[in-house]
């Protein structure tokens, strides 16, 4: 074996007439490898990032998990559930629930004197976690959220401040319609941008003692509960929600309403489904490349086997067998393959490091959501890529290596 290793490295290392034709061969072999796993590493980077950007967006507005009122599963409008201090507590204990705060919710219309937008008023008290909001705030402060007063301060989206004409400072009428109309009167104390349309069109932030007046509920009432997890995964979520749902499932307040807990991606079960279908094109983008990679590290070593044919006919006039010349163009192949892949690998990581953490790939955030191509890097999927390269490239190569075997010494000596 050693014997073979050392002559495959000597014709990897040979550089004799550059005009033959498997010196370009040879390089475009490898740059099939190297752009192919170069493109499903960032491929891979790219869609983990846009996966976490776009779910951590998403859980930002609404938490991992909530506890609402049974009836708000099935409308559009927002029903009420009681919960107090103990309630808060005893949901807090649940294992892996790491925060727990209380939202209401009410559809109503901010207007100006030249336009008007629908929105949806989401009152918060001074538990909420607002880490999420101080990340995306682009302009003014965020308001001191209470459950108990009303500081008539709201923090609306950049979409909207634009649409209306709005700046920090300005006041601004809103309308609520229920049996009757009712107007509040609120000043902008803060924009915040997360670049996710869907989300930055409706909701507006402000007080929970807000939202209760509005929706004439009891001081111990409120639309729900966010809870923050943990393990923030699909399979952590759901351990927390299987829980929460032999904890409060099917129970009721002291008013009557039924509490029910769900997720964050049975609240919004559009987004995650397309989320998931990223998945599918990184798969198609994974079997392409590794079929461009495998293509031409076939071509070029079928040209390599082609040129040396006297140097094969010359081994077996020795005595050399068939297996162990295969064996020498199969280590041959195994370099080609190393040297791609280290090259793809270089680059790919590379640029996706860059793109981490300098941005210099920028898109557009009303069809992205996001400003920059997002990148997290998984070390264990790029080393099982480029195992998988490797293992699955030296596995085709015994292919071309059976040439050797149609190789007949006396027909090429013949020949010469």
């Amino acid at each position: 074996m050693r014997q073979k290793l050392f002559i495959a490295r000597r014709l990897f290392g040979h550089r004799e007439d550059a005009g033959r034709v498997s010196r370009p061969a040879i390089t475009i072999a490898v740059c099939g490898v190297a752009v192919g796993l170069a493109v499903m590493i960032l491929s891979v980077c790219i869609v983990l990032g846009f996966k976490d950007e776009i779910r951590r967006k998403v859980m930002g507005f609404g938490g991992q998990a909530e506890i609402i009122n049974y009836e708000s599963i099935y409308n559009a409008e927002s029903f009420p559930i009681a919960v107090d201090d103990v309630m808060l507590l005893r949901l807090s204990r649940v294992p892996g629930v790491t925060h727990v705060q209380r939202f209401c919710t009410k559809a109503g219309m901010l207007k100006t004197d030249e336009t008007f937008q629908g929105v949806i008023l989401r009152g918060v008290a001074e538990e909420y976690d607002t880490t999420f909001l101080a990340e995306h705030l682009v302009e003014g402060v965020l308001p001191k959220f209470r459950a108990d007063t009303t500081s008539n301060q709201i923090l609306v989206s950049r979409i909207q401040a634009n649409e209306l004409g709005l700046k920090v400072g300005a006041k601004v009428y809103a309308y609520f319609f229920n049996e009757t109309a009712k107007v509040r009167r609120f000043t902008i104390a803060g924009i915040y941008d997360t670049h996710l349309t869907d989300f930055d069109q409706n909701i507006v932030f402000t007080d929970l003692d807000v939202c209760r007046k509005l929706n004439g509920w009891e001081p111990d009432q409120c639309s729900g509960t966010e809870l923050l997890v943990a393990d923030k995964t699909d399979e952590g979520i759901g351990n927390v929600v299987s829980l929460l749902v032999g904890i409060v499932n099917r129970t009721t307040d002291h008013y009557g309403a039924t509490y029910s807990a769900t997720s964050i991606t049975e609240l919004y079960p559009g987004i995650f489904a397309w989320l998931s279908l990223l998945d599918t094109n990184v798969w198609v983008i994974l079997i392409l490349m590794v079929g461009i990679g495998l293509f031409t590290m076939i071509a070029g070593l079928l040209i390599i086997i082609l040129e040396r044919t006297n140097f094969i006919a010359v081994m077996k006039s020795l005595g050399a067998p068939d297996s162990a010349l295969r064996t020498i163009f199969l280590h041959f192949g195994a370099m080609l393959v190393g040297r791609g892949i280290l090259y793809g690998s270089v680059f790919g990581i590379g640029f996706a490091l860059l793109q981490r953490y300098f941005g210099i790939v920028h898109l557009d955030p009303a069809t992205y959501y996001v400003d920059s191509v997002p990148v997290r890097i998984s070390w264990l999927l790029i080393g099982l890529l480029i195992a998988a390269t490797f293992l699955i490239s030296v596995i085709v190569l015994l292919l071309p290596t059976m040439l050797v075997s149609r190789i007949r010494p006396a027909q090429v000596m013949r020949f010469e």
